[in-house]
Order: C-alpha cells, then sequence, then structure tokens
C-alpha cells in the first residue's frame, strides 16, 4: 500500500511474494551489492487518518499502540508475553499485515513484534544469541506470526468497506488495562473492573491512579491503557519508486546518507552522524556500511524493509554480527527453515519519542525470519525468530561473545 493511496484501505499486505525461501548456498553475510537484488518494499510511519483506521478488522500494519490481534481470543499466554530477562510484560512494537497466496490458511497473515523497553536486556539478549544456541537463548524481543482462512470465526469473508462501518465479527479476550496489549487474566479483587496480564502491571497501574479511581469504577469501564508508544498506520512504498540514481555522495566523492536536511537532523542527530562518519578498519564491514547508508539515503525516513522472496537478504550496516544459517533456528512447530522476512530500522525510535541517550533503548537493525513454509502449528501464536544488531550511542557495536 503507498502512501498516495494509504486512505483506500489496509486489506492489502505490505508486500507479498510467494515461493519463499532462503538461497541455499551462501548466508545472509554474503554481500554483493552489483547483482541482480530482490524487490523490497519500504515501510513508513504516518498518523492514521480515521480512528477506525487500525482496528482489527481492517487488518492495518501499525507501529506503536496496542496492538490489532488477528485472533482477538486465543493471545500468547503462559510465559511467552514476558520478556526472559527481567520476566516483566513485552511491550508492543509494531505489526505487519503479510497474507500470502500460495495457501489458504495464510488469507489472512500477520507479524507482531513485541520489545522490553530495558536496553540492558536489548543488550543482555544480543549478548545470549550470540553466546549460546539462538533458539536456547534468553529473549527481549519476541515475534508472534498468526494466520486464518478467509472463512473464519472472526471476520466476514468479504473485503472491508473502509468506511467506517466495518465490524468484526464475536467478541474479544479482554485485555489488561494497564498495557492494553496481553490478555487480562487477572481481576482487581476492589472494583471487579480493572483487568491485568500481570502483577507487576496491576502495581504499576494502582500507583499511577488506580488507586484514585478504584471505588468508582465499580460496574463501569477503566480508563485507556497507559504503557505504550504513540500509534501509527504503517504504509509501504517500492524501493524502486525511489530515484536509485540519486547521488550519494558529495563533490569531493565522500558518502551523504542524503542532502542536506534540518528535519532529518532534528529527527536523528545521533543515526545521522553516524551514518555520515566513517570509521571502520574491517574492509568488509566498511563495504558493507557504504551500502548500507546509500540504500538507506533512498529515503531516510524508512522504518521497515520487506521483503519475503526467495532472493531476499537483509540489509545488514556491518558485516560482522550477521548471523550464519546454522545461527537462525528451524521451526520449532514443524522444523522448516527460518526464511528472512523484513527488517525494522532505528528511525522507528524517533517516531516512538525514545529518548535519545547512552541508557535509552537502541538497535542498528532488527532481522526477522519466519518459517518458509508459514506452517499452521499448534498455537494460535507461533512463535518466529529475530536477530538484532545493537547501535550503541556514539557508534555501531556488537558484544561478540561467542
Amino acid at each position: 500500500m503507498s502512501r498516495e493511496s494509504s486512505s483506500n484501505g489496509n486489506c492489502d499486505s505490505l508486500v507479498q511474494f510467494t515461493n519463499m525461501r532462503i538461497d541455499e548456498e551462501g548466508g545472509d553475510g554474503d554481500v554483493d551489492v552489483d547483482e541482480e537484488e530482490a524487490p523490497v518494499g519500504l515501510g513508513f510511519v504516518e498518523k492514521p487518518e480515521h480512528e477506525w483506521s487500525l482496528l482489527r478488522h481492517l487488518f492495518p500494519s501499525k507501529a506503536g499502540g496496542t496492538p490489532a490481534w488477528l485472533d482477538p481470543i486465543n493471545l500468547p499466554s503462559d510465559k511467552s508475553y514476558l520478556c526472559d530477562i527481567c520476566g516483566e510484560p513485552l511491550r508492543f512494537l509494531l505489526q505487519a499485515y503479510a497474507p500470502l497466496t500460495d495457501k489458504e490458511s495464510t488469507f489472512h497473515r500477520t507479524l507482531f513484534v513485541f520489545i522490553c523497553p530495558s536496553m540492558s536486556c536489548l543488550l543482555q539478549d544480543q549478548h545470549e544469541q550470540w553466546k549460546h544456541h539462538p533458539d536456547k537463548g534468553s529473549r527481549s524481543i519476541k515475534v508472534f506470526r498468526c494466520q486464518l482462512p478467509r472463512n473464519n470465526q472472526f471476520y466476514s469473508s468479504e473485503a472491508p468497506k473502509n468506511n467506517g462501518s466495518d465490524k468484526p465479527l464475536g467478541t474479544s479476550a479482554p485485555l489488561c488495562s494497564w498495557c492494553g496489549t496481553w490478555k487480562g487474566d487477572k481481576i482487581c479483587s476492589n472494583c471487579k473492573t480493572a483487568r491485568y496480564c500481570s502483577k507487576i502491571h496491576q502495581t504499576i497501574h494502582w500507583s499511577s491512579d488506580h488507586k484514585g479511581q478504584c471505588r468508582s469504577l465499580e460496574g463501569s469501564k477503566d480508563t485507556a491503557p497507559k504503557a505504550d508508544w504513540p500509534e501509527y498506520e504503517i504504509i509501504n512504498e517500492d524501493e524502486s519508486e525511489f530515484n536509485t540514481e540519486e547521488s550519494t555522495t558529495n563533490e569531493d566523492g565522500n558518502p551523504l546518507i542524503t542532502e542536506y536536511d534540518p528535519e532529518f537532523d532534528v529527527k536523528m542527530p545521533e543515526l545521522r552522524k553516524a551514518l555520515l562518519t566513517t570509521d571502520n578498519e574491517d574492509e568488509g564491514d566498511t563495504k558493507t556500511w557504504e551500502s548500507f547508508r546509500k540504500r538507506i539515503a533512498l529515503a531516510p525516513d524508512q522504518v521497515l524493509r520487506y521483503s519475503r522472496h526467495v532472493d531476499s537478504k537483509p540489509l545488514w550496516p556491518m558485516l560482522s554480527g550477521q548471523p550464519s544459517r546454522h545461527e537462525i533456528p528451524k521451526c520449532t512447530s514443524c522444523g522448516s527453515d527460518r526464511a528472512f522476512e523484513f527488517q525494522i530500522l532505528p528511525q522507528l525510535l524517533y517516531y516512538m519519542d525514545v529518548k535519545n541517550d547512552t541508557n535509552s533503548l537502541d538497535w542498528a537493525t532488527i532481522v526477522v525470519y519466519t518459517c518458509e513454509a508459514s506452517c499452521d502449528g499448534s498455537f494460535a501464536y507461533q512463535e518466529e525468530f529475530a536477530w538484532n544488531i545493537e547501535y550503541i550511542f556514539g557508534g555501531w557495536s556488537m558484544i561478540v561473545n561467542r
């Protein structure tokens, strides 16, 4: 869905490809910028045009706010919704609606990404993914895939009208009154109205404002969720639509991320500083870094890159830190290989109003791999795999502890 046509509805995939798999030979670390590359869809964030634009029955791609759960009943449970490191509930980052046309059960298909807002947990996550076998490491980033056939109990088989009149079928699970994200299995014993996904969120909500509202809420609706980031719609443009001949060097031949843009400087000063500065002694890293900068320069406000195609590979900022094939665990449900599907760029942090300091959440890229068979599995939400490379204030940094 292009930026110009985003008002036409949310029923199209961010990008759709069929017959997907990773190349049989070589890993993601093989970089050749001159070879023909797979098509890429770029995701950009915009404020939704209507209040109803991001409701679940319109199948949105979105960032921030609360998730528009595809299956609104059978949400991730047990400990799957918790950060494996600190034990707190994960925060919703984004979701991408990406149906596949090659099987009936993927007529609707959405990928959900959650992250712990603690930078120390994210650093430990990376330490774990490199030190141990990835599928045994503790994770602070989790990805869930949900898919439904056209005929299902939650949505009409007809395409939504996208005029504000569309309604979902049935009901949805009650959600946490604090985060609005996870299932609210715990009920306030006092007002019997507020619900929580965890003791942690109940305690935070009580200290925040529920203590003063609790008695008056008996039998009424609680206040809106508090623990979320600003909400945006993710809209798509093909990377090919951008001028690939645009110069990415200055008159001295030095690479630039873009022509001078004061607004972009305000948005991401440290990102721009890093992208405009080359201080890398490794030849392979330098080549990869230059390729990364030139590609990002074509659309510097992109927050997501999507390409589930046979030849698809992530756009890596550095050669070091890329996973080998055996470091991408197979699907835990069917045993199939996982293939690259999309990656999240650090530009999203600006739109999430994340502070720009040494202790704030940050990353260079988060790369999402999904079951190449997109199997149905035994759970409504199948956990997939994310590989992250961190961006540390003042420069790119990897914790190498193999």
